[in-house]
């Protein structure tokens, strides 16, 4: 390792007190996607803390309804280069259920628990890791790259209006870094290049209602129809090309002593490959008017219908997330270790960037147990949490591959 890598993990290692410290302030603050309020406070937080280093502070408000505002940082440089930074500031956890469920900062060993540590609060400290390494390593550099930092106010109930300003205010940057959660596989650093897309959807199926004792053969059972439904669009899963289908909720009837007249269901569907994805949505599409439960006597049929309620194009492999992937490949050769490409299943911010910004994803510390709030003593199950010493090596690694993209590394 040579004297300037050693200097910078040094450096950084001298300033992980004041990260924790950082990381702690805003675990500490709930901003749950359903707390505007608290989604805002952090955003002030963040705001203060990036302010130090000369960021320009704005506002923008979500178009989704009662959500918090976006967060645009930016601190414009001398030269040509632009870099974006995206992370977000809500989480899945509502105020209550971390009470409940005793969910708050603590440090266990290397591990930092608490809403957030890793999706991803952390990813925003090492966002501003990153513009100190940079700035420790070469000053001038740090100086002439205009940096655009974006944090999504309501990532977790997904924001296409976030999309858009990120695509706004990006435009001719050299890449758009997203710090979601890291990983690491068989000793490498796993870097996301492409992730599923996500289209979400509800069938609801219309019967005829009856007295269940008396007339049972005169209805058509609405639950029953759904049912042959959602074995049907279930069984559309392709796992060998990427393409899943899930039935997330099912409700329908109102008393047991009734012929159900009605009952729904809501779903998602999922795939890597755009085409893949189109054809998904078309096996979808076939299921509106689906009927094959009928009163006894024929004279009444039940009908499907399908609503296709949102959707979020897939992120593919692409060349242009495979070049900002080779400057980590050399930064990490450079380092002594190693990265890996991944696909991921979950949707990011990146989503809605890579076919407009080259976008490259998973720059956050590692971790595990996002979404997850609850413990229990035999180990089954754990709360989110961030590994904190993963932050300086993956830091490292982050700020040779910007350098390497900026040109200087």
């Amino acid at each position: 390792m040579d004297e300037k890598t050693t200097g910078l993990k040094d450096f950084l290692e001298s300033r992980m007190p004041r990260y924790m410290e950082i990381l702690e302030e805003m675990v500490g603050i709930n901003s749950c996607t359903a707390n505007p309020e608290g989604v805002d406070a952090l955003g002030m937080f963040t705001a203060g803390v990036f302010g130090e280093l000369g960021f320009e502070v704005e506002f923008v408000p979500s178009e989704n309804r009662g959500c918090g505002r976006h967060l645009v940082l930016t601190r414009k440089g001398g030269g040509g280069k632009k870099i974006g930074l995206v992370s977000h500031l809500d989480t899945v956890f509502p105020g209550e259920e971390e009470k409940r469920n005793g969910f708050a900062w603590r440090v266990e060993g290397d591990r930092a628990y608490g809403p957030g540590t890793n999706d991803i609060k952390g990813g925003t400290v090492m966002m501003l890791a990153l513009l100190e390494a940079v700035r420790r390593v070469d000053e001038d550099l740090y100086l002439d790259t205009t940096w655009v930092l974006l944090l999504d106010a309501s990532e977790e109930t997904e924001s296409a209006d976030f999309g858009r300003l990120c695509v706004g205010r990006l435009g001719g940057a050299a890449a758009c870094l997203v710090f979601e959660g890291g990983e690491m596989i068989d000793g490498a650093w796993a870097l996301v290049t492409a992730r599923k897309g996500r289209a979400e959807f509800k069938m609801t199926a219309e019967g005829r209602g009856a007295h269940s004792g008396v007339s049972l053969g005169d209805g058509a059972n609405a639950i029953l129809q759904l049912s042959d439904a959602v074995r049907t669009v279930s069984g559309f899963t392709d796992f060998d090309r990427g393409l899943t289908f899930n039935i997330g909720t099912v409700s329908g009837g109102t008393v047991t002593n009734r012929v159900p007249h009605r009952a729904e269901a809501r779903g998602e569907m999922r795939a890597f490959d755009p085409d893949v994805f189109e054809e998904g949505l078309s096996m979808l599409r076939s299921m509106d008017g689906y009927s094959s439960v009928k009163s006894r006597d024929g004279g009444y049929a039940c009908r499907v219908r399908m609503e296709i309620t949102r959707t979020s194009g897939s992120w593919p492999r692409n060349s242009l997330t495979d070049g900002l992937f080779e400057a980590w490949e050399r930064a990490s050769a450079l380092l002594g270790m190693s990265a890996v490409a991944v696909e991921r299943g979950g949707l990011s911010d990146g989503n809605h960037t890579w076919n407009s910004v080259p976008t490259i994803d998973g720059l956050g510390p590692l971790g595990d147990n996002c979404h997850c709030s609850e413990r229990e003593p035999d180990g089954s199950k754990d709360q989110e949490y961030s590994v904190i010493s993963s932050f300086v090596p993956k830091t490292v690694l982050n700020a040779f591959a910007v350098m390497d993209i900026l040109g200087r590394g």
